[in-house]
């Protein structure tokens, strides 16, 4: 190889990262654009949103609360933040098909062929857990909030303050949600080899142990009702994980030749 051959290989090199990182700036433009959009829809769905976020307390509630199931705010700022707050996080949520998309479109290009073709249903499949996770914590919170007011004593009445009451809840459907993602993660490592169903079956005691672990730190609210409620899923996702492990290793058995 002459020496000048060196510097264009290095010229080369460079181009490549310059037009990767201006893929990563459009993509960035792509998801930002559709936050944007997404939190103008939360801002003028505020009431809507406000309504459904705020029934688990009203249910919870009941009797033992002095503002009437309420929210109750101290800072004459704290209406618009709240606002502005929840806005963001709709925006986050509707956003999050073109979010997961430009990710998967912007590691696509290192991936194999054969590995691109599961873009689809990753994607589905990621939406369609966080929603349910999120969902399943949204109707867990009654009962969350019943038994961390019990737990209080009777002498306690209730008037929750905005701010820490919608980012108890947010944090509470992010969590579940996140959790949700799980078997997601171990069917991508058994994809692409780093896991096989006999490791996760060696390892199912401690990964038990784990998931109890995880579920404890992740919970905002740290109530056994929510932990048991985010630990039981998890624990079947393992084993659903196992399942199709087997799937794939089977599939890939009679791919290869004899």
């Amino acid at each position: 190889m002459s020496a000048a051959a060196v510097p264009a290989s290095s010229d080369d090199a460079r181009m490549s990262l310059l037009e990767h990182l201006a893929e990563l700036r459009n993509r960035l433009i792509k998801v930002a654009v559709a936050v944007a959009a997404g939190m103008v829809a939360g801002f003028l769905l505020y009431d809507q949103i406000f309504d459904l976020l705020i029934d688990p307390y009203v249910q919870a509630a009941g009797d033992n609360s002095i503002s009437d199931g309420r929210l109750l705010a101290i800072d004459p700022l704290e209406g618009f933040a709240v606002r502005m707050k929840l806005s963001a996080y709709v925006g986050i949520f509707l956003a999050m098909p073109v979010i997961l998309w430009q990710l998967w479109r912007f590691v696509t290009p290192g991936l194999y062929a054969h590995e691109k073709r599961y873009a689809v249903p990753f994607l589905v499949s990621a939406l369609t857990l966080f929603t349910l996770g999120a969902s399943l914590a949204y109707f867990t919170l009654p009962q969350a909030l019943t038994f961390l007011q019990d737990i209080g004593g009777d002498n306690i009445a209730t008037a929750y303050a905005p701010g820490k009451y919608f980012t108890l809840v947010t944090y509470m459907m992010l969590a579940f949600g996140v959790g949700f993602e799980f078997p997601i993660l171990l069917v991508f490592l058994e994809l692409v080899g780093i896991l096989s169903p006999a490791q996760l079956r060696h390892v199912r005691r401690y990964a038990i142990v784990g998931i109890a672990v995880a579920v404890a730190v992740i919970t905002p609210s740290g109530d056994p009702i929510s932990m048991l409620m985010l630990s039981v899923p998890m624990i079947i996702f393992y084993e659903v994980a196992i399942l199709i492990g087997v799937v794939i290793e089977r599939r890939r058995g009679r791919a290869s030749p004899a």
